[in-house]
């Protein structure tokens, strides 16, 4: 642009000459080279005015950037924070669920080995007292009286056989004679003085306890030496 309107102002300067003083010329010929040089610092201000506009908006949009990128760092703590409390809970709630089934199933199995004991509790009383029949006939006898003898045995066969149908439901009797006190299969009736035997020994059965699938259901009622 500066040179463009430096050639005119030359041609210019070349036609009037003809017609106008030396002098004059010079001048004009000052005024174009003057107009040239503020044209060029004109045009060299524009151009790192424009460089300096272009590189601004790019610094300022590295705030807004950094700014955004903080935002969602802080954001995805968060939610990673959120996730593990989630997932901890999520296997706590497992875990309980799990022991929870597993009692369950325990009960389960329980109620159904268990479910017949108060049963097994009323038929004790009568295997008692058919061993205490069996016990009361006295054994001379069976040999010169028939009738006894056939009524002693079928006593004792109905108590085996029922003895029998306890064993196939887990029902066990508990005999501790010459053995060690045990709180949890035995209850004490009385202690006895026994130099043959050691102390706290079981000496003596006064009724036999029972056992229903390992469970004490009824405790053997005993004498102990000491």
């Amino acid at each position: 642009m500066a040179t463009k309107a430096s050639v005119t102002m030359k041609m210019l300067a070349n036609r009037v000459g003809n017609f106008v003083p030396t002098t004059c010329i010079k001048n004009i010929s000052w005024l174009c080279h003057s107009q040239s040089q503020l044209l060029r610092g004109y045009t060299t201000e524009k151009k790192e005015q424009a460089i300096a506009d272009d590189a601004t908006p790019v610094d300022q949009k590295k705030v807004p950037q950094s700014l955004e990128i903080e935002r969602l760092t802080q954001e995805l703590a968060e939610v990673k924070e959120q996730n593990s409390e989630l997932l901890d809970k999520y296997k706590r709630a497992l875990a309980d669920s799990e022991n929870m089934r597993t009692r369950l199933n325990k009960q389960i199995s329980d109620a159904k080995i268990f479910g017949i004991q108060s049963f097994c509790k009323d038929l004790l009383e009568v295997a008692d007292t058919l061993g205490h029949a069996t016990q009361a006939v006295p054994k001379e006898k069976l040999n010169g009286n028939s009738d006894l003898k056939n009524l002693f045995e079928g006593l004792s066969m109905t108590r085996a056989s029922l003895l029998q149908v306890f064993k196939r439901h887990g029902l066990e009797p508990i005999d501790p004679i010459n053995e060690k006190f045990n709180p949890n299969l035995h209850e004490a009736l009385f202690q006895k003085e026994d130099s043959t035997v050691e102390a706290n020994t079981v000496i003596e059965v006064t009724k036999l306890g029972y056992k229903l699938h390992e469970r004490c259901i009824r405790p053997a009622l005993v004498g102990v030496s000491k």
